[in-house]
């Protein structure tokens, strides 16, 4: 299984560059997203990441988010994007979010 690691940010001015990289892993038959650095998160990187994992889904591929950082967790939870995501485990949702927008 690939891994394509996140990085730490995935603010807006990001987003553009982290659609061309997942791109590249398309047609990849399984792989593993690394969130586990993610510290800061916006809402086109989300967009992304959802668009990413649908379109991989719809390609009959295997697609997982093998480390999730907090702030990455939070942001999903609040958008309501943690099934998209895979991320159905319940965590401590009493954390204060501080870098997702």
């Amino acid at each position: 299984m690939n891994t394509v690691s996140l990085g730490e940010d995935l603010g807006i001015e990001a987003s553009a560059g982290l659609k061309e990289r997942l791109s590249a892993h398309l047609d990849a038959r399984e792989l593993a997203l690394d969130g586990s650095s993610v510290a800061r998160v916006h809402t086109a990187a989300m967009q992304v990441l959802c668009a990413f994992f649908r379109s991989r889904r719809e390609l009959g591929r295997s697609t997982e988010l093998s480390g999730c950082s907090d702030a990455l967790r939070d942001a999903a939870r609040l958008l309501g994007l943690s099934a998209q995501l895979g991320l159905t485990d319940q965590q401590d949702l009493s954390k204060k979010v501080e870098n997702a927008a």
